[in-house]
């Protein structure tokens, strides 16, 4: 499902992090929207629950952060925790968001020898905001699939009222063998929370699973965002590259991946992730995304239950 992560910028501003939420997805770098198999499917393509388990839940908590440097303008952190539910024809999904733009301070003047310098900052901005959302899905056809997410949104700035929207996300799914191709539109009706809309998004997967050509239990995406889209006052539009592979009967789940910002800070960040079988369909799946200075690193843990 998706979502609002949004923060304002002196006017108008509009922000959406993929990339924090679904462990799996996170840990194959954020490419997903091709693949799109579990519950998180109401956040990443509401068309991948046609093609998903019979039942899949999450209960998870995850942040990613990026920091600032001498060559950077701003800094920006989220923080997600959600829960989700799907099945082959419907979903519901919560997410809950803290979105926070810190901008770095700027000098009022020359740094004197004697003397230390004097920094005139800028106030911290956030945004508490939560999503729930209803999935339904529908078969096209064999083998293409479309869904959409209808959500309500709730948010405030800095501890004001609360505003509330609707809004809905729509997704298609086609396979065809061993290959899925993934789109999936965000924010169609363009929402606004106070000065900031929700602007409309486009992001593109496409996905090779090797277990379907009679090969190994092996997935490789890649994941484009058509648009670029602000977070607080920095640019994004990200491409991501990832791969699962699953090991022991499906006991243990290994996942990497990276990303990289192609407008902006051009942030680039590697991600690893795994799962772990408690026992048949109860997992505990986790993952960590590193980079350099100023690059994208966060952090993620998930409890699933999907048969």
């Amino acid at each position: 499902m998706l979502c609002i992560c949004v923060i304002a910028a002196p006017l108008t501003a509009s922000a959406q992090v993929s990339e924090v939420v679904g462990s799996r997805a996170a840990g194959m770098g954020g490419a997903f929207v091709a693949v799109a198999n579990d519950s998180t499917a109401t956040w990443w393509n509401p068309a991948g629950l046609a093609a998903g388990p019979f039942f899949d839940m999450v209960l998870a908590r995850a942040a990613v952060e990026v920091s600032s440097d001498v060559s950077r303008t701003a800094m920006w952190q989220n923080r997600t925790s959600w829960f989700a539910l799907g099945t082959p024809p419907f979903g519901v999904s919560y997410y809950r968001f803290r979105l926070t733009d810190i901008r770095p301070f700027s000098s009022t003047g020359p740094t004197l020898p004697d003397r230390e310098e004097r920094g005139a900052g800028v106030p911290i901005r956030s945004l508490a905001a939560s999503q729930l959302g209803v999935t339904l899905v529908q078969t096209v056809f064999p083998g293409v699939h479309t869904g959409a997410t209808l959500k309500y949104l709730r948010g405030a700035f800095d501890g004001g009222d609360a505003e509330n929207q609707l809004d809905v996300d729509l997704g298609v799914l086609a396979t065809a063998g061993a290959f899925r191709l993934g789109v999936r539109l965000r924010n169609v009706l363009e929402p606004a929370i106070g000065t900031v809309r929700l602007e409309r998004q486009t992001r593109v997967g496409v996905a090779f699973e090797a277990e379907a050509a009679g090969g190994a239990p092996l997935t490789i995406a890649l994941d484009a965002d058509v648009d670029a889209y602000e977070i607080g006052s920095a640019a994004r539009r990200v491409v991501a590259l990832g791969a699962e592979r699953w090991l022991w009967d499906r006991r243990v789940g290994l996942r990497a991946g990276g990303r990289m910002n192609t407008v902006g800070g051009r942030e680039r960040s590697a991600t690893a992730g795994a799962s772990v079988a408690l026992r048949t369909g109860v997992y505990v799946d986790g993952h960590v995304v590193r980079g350099g200075a100023a690059d994208e690193e966060g952090w993620g843990v998930a409890a699933r239950v999907t048969f």
